[in-house]
Order: structure tokens, then sequence, then C-alpha cells
């Protein structure tokens, strides 16, 4: 199994055709072909990773691709943050998320704290 390392473009066209098959015909578990797909798969992860990084959402976005993704309302944003106002500010960039809200939405919805804690623009009017 000769699977090294992608250090340029060229190395990772070729394991990008390398691993084209496999999408095809799925290797059966435990076999050497699954472990060949699994090493491909991770060497064009980890390159794809450092040359085409994509940065979390700020802590809106990923308060909607939350609620889209469990199927939860804006009700449900107030239930957890105490109002149907502060659910409606939030998410219309009016209100700044406190560390409060970012604690309930990490614990209670399971959006990862790197995001809620991202500094983004809130259009607060004074």
């Amino acid at each position: 199994m000769d699977i090294r390392p992608i250090h340029s473009e060229t190395d990772y066209e070729v394991a990008l055709k390398e691993i084209e098959p496999y999408f095809d015909r799925e290797p059966m578990p435990g076999t050497v072909e699954a472990d060949r797909f699994d090493l491909l798969a991770l060497v064009i992860a980890d390159y794809e990773a450092k040359h085409w990084p994509i940065d979390p959402p700020d802590p809106v976005e990923a308060i909607k691709a939350r609620m889209q993704q469990t199927g939860y309302g804006q009700k449900d944003l107030a239930a957890l943050l105490g109002s149907r106002s502060r659910a409606s500010e939030v998410l219309s960039r009016k209100r700044p998320l406190t560390m409060a809200m970012a604690w309930k939405l990490n614990r209670e919805w399971g959006i990862p704290a790197d995001c809620l804690i991202r500094p983004y623009q809130a259009s607060v009017v004074n």
C-alpha cells in the first residue's frame, strides 16, 4: 500500500484519481482496500484543510444552521434565551450574544463554543 502525504497539486490530483473508483464500488470493511480508501481519504482531507480552509460560521449563522438542522424555530430559541424579543433581536443582529446566551446554546443545542464566541458584526441600534 503506497500512500504518501500530499505535497503538491499534482500529488493531490493523483490521490483524487486513486480514490475515485471507491465511490462507485465501496470496499468491504476490514479489507486491505477499505484501509487504502480510509488512508487516501485522510491524506486528501488533510491537504484540503491546509490549502482551502473553511472558516466556521459567525454566531448568528451557526444558530440559524442549527435551527434548520434540528427543526427548531424562533419559538424554541425564545424559550432558551428567555423571550421572543431577545431571540428576534439576536437573529436580526440587533443584540449581540452574551456569554450566558452562548453557554446555553452550546450546552442545550450543541453549537460549538468556538462558533458562538467568534467576533461578528451586530447592527446594534442606540
